[in-house]
């Protein structure tokens, strides 16, 4: 089996692409730089560009995963949020136009999306059958599902992933550890906003498990299903690392620093459940926040 990745060179896309070639899949990752995917990974997995070389690899023996986004982390300018939507967006509807062009649909695709699609839901649980909410972050994940839902009619199965915070050697996580291993760890605002977190290791399980499971399509949210507020996760990050854990960050100055995103992701949050994931059969490696942490640090 091939394997077609766009972001293969981000944080999730590097774990996706070791665990892929543990199983012998033929990797091939879209780049606009193909020299970073051969300096990132080495031989054994084909760099291509965008505009060409790569339509002709489409067919029944080949998977899609489309995980290309501009890093939504830091203060969200006008320019900025441009970027952020038209990244996702653009790349989309090349892969449709590819798909059209060839005649050769793909097994599968497994669409990225985040949480952040069912906007700011404090403390109320929401699953993959919740409508989409408000604000920047939702608009830009309808449009980013619907880039590629034309597939879809096209007779490819099609799964959405709506991932939470990816607790791995990178990402949010990754900048979260300073601050607590110097003694001033914390949690935003009143900290009782909900995390959707996931281990890494599950976050590239259930995009395997959706890869190889025919029976798959639609929204599948990827979150752990034992989610918590942040002064949940504060309190056992702090637990885990012998830490303090009470230095809140004022949302004043959150505000003042990041301006919309601290509104949108730092101050507010979802509690979503992985429940259509769960009842297809996937099994959590780490479905618990104390032993997700205890495995990473």
């Amino acid at each position: 089996m091939r394997a077609i990745i766009t972001g293969g060179t981000g944080f999730i896309g590097r774990a996706l692409v070791a665990e892929l070639r543990e199983h012998d899949w033929e990797i091939v990752i879209l780049s606009r730089n193909p020299g970073r995917v051969a300096e990132t990974f080495g031989q054994g997995v084909i760099g291509m560009p965008w505009e060409n070389g790569w339509v002709d690899m489409l067919g029944p023996d080949t998977v899609v995963v489309n995980l290309a986004g501009e890093n939504i982390a830091g203060r969200w300018t006008g320019g900025r949020k441009k970027r952020i939507l038209a990244s996702r967006v653009e790349a989309g509807k090349t892969l449709v136009r590819a798909v059209k062009s060839t005649g050769k649909p793909p097994r599968a695709l497994i669409q990225a999306s985040a949480v952040g699609y069912y906007g700011p839901c404090g403390n109320t649980p929401v699953d993959e059958y919740a409508p989409g909410g408000t604000g920047f972050l939702a608009e830009v994940c309808r449009q980013w599902e619907a880039s590629t839902g034309v597939l879809e009619s096209m007779g490819v199965r099609r799964c959405t992933v709506r991932t939470g915070m990816v607790l791995g050697q990178g990402g949010a996580f990754k900048r979260m550890l300073p601050p607590f291993r110097c003694f001033l760890g914390g949690y935003p605002g009143s900290g009782f906003q909900g995390v959707s977190w996931i281990h890494l290791a599950d976050e590239v399980g259930a995009i395997r498990f959706l890869m190889d499971n025919e029976s798959a399509s639609g929204p599948y949210n990827l979150t752990a299903p034992e989610p918590v507020n942040f002064r949940k996760f504060a309190h056992m990050l702090g637990m885990v690392l012998n830490r303090p854990y009470k230095t809140p960050v004022p949302e004043f100055a959150l505000r003042l620093l990041y301006g919309e995103m601290a509104r949108e992701v730092l101050l507010s949050g979802q509690i979503a459940l992985p429940k259509r994931l769960t009842k297809a059969g996937y099994r959590f490696k780490f479905p618990g926040l104390e032993d997700a942490l205890r495995d990473l640090l």
